[in-house]
């Protein structure tokens, strides 16, 4: 292998990175969490907000709001006897921009 073609180990990430960007593009690959995902894109809401808007049941809403809070890409604001859930960080934002600017051939 030439020393053009030998990966920089400086830019590389580690075994465990590379496993968690493995699980978060896992938890990206189902259409339904993107759509829970935009849906809360703009402000938070509860899993009955998201649920009617998407038409979608409740029970089924908040298990892929377990799998993207596990991720870390969505957290809860508990109010009283409510929850809102929300995007956890820019970056989920910034992530989904640049994946969707990418399969739009930008």
């Amino acid at each position: 292998m030439s020393a053009a073609a030998q990966p920089n180990n400086a830019t590389q990430p580690s075994a465990e990175d590379v496993q968690l960007l493995s699980e978060t593009f896992s938890g990206l690959s189902d259409p339904t969490r993107l759509r829970i995902i935009y849906t809360i894109l703009e402000r938070e809401r509860s899993v009955g907000d998201i649920a009617a808007l998407l038409g979608l049941s409740e029970p089924s809403v908040s298990q892929h709001l377990r799998r993207l809070r596990h991720l870390r890409m969505v957290r809860i604001r508990p109010e009283g006897r409510h929850r809102y859930y929300q995007l956890d960080d820019h970056h989920v934002t910034a992530l989904l921009g640049v994946c969707l600017e990418h399969v739009r051939g930008g």
